[in-house]
């Protein structure tokens, strides 16, 4: 694997993670007041346009990481509608 894709997948690995703490609070406490339903939209948007970049460069490590992000986010927002 080449030094760029190495960091990109570390990056990735990072941010994606960042996220299960949050979806994993939401699940168990069914509570998702504090969350903005238009910035999870809007970074749901946006990293479902990562997707297509990556697709688009051919970048594996942007594909997979923002591929497993935007199923967190999409998770996330369909907890704040469900728990509303």
């Amino acid at each position: 694997m080449e030094f760029a894709n190495v960091f990109g997948s570390l990056a990735g690995t990072l941010t994606t993670v960042a996220f299960l703490p949050q979806a994993i609070k939401t699940w168990k406490t069914r509570s998702a007041g504090d969350i903005s339903l238009g910035m999870f939209t809007l970074f749901a948007a946006g990293v479902f346009l990562w997707i297509v970049y990556g697709i688009g460069i051919g970048s594996v490590p942007v594909i997979i990481a923002n591929t497993i992000t935007f199923v967190l986010a999409v998770t996330i927002l369909v907890f704040k509608i469900k728990y509303k």
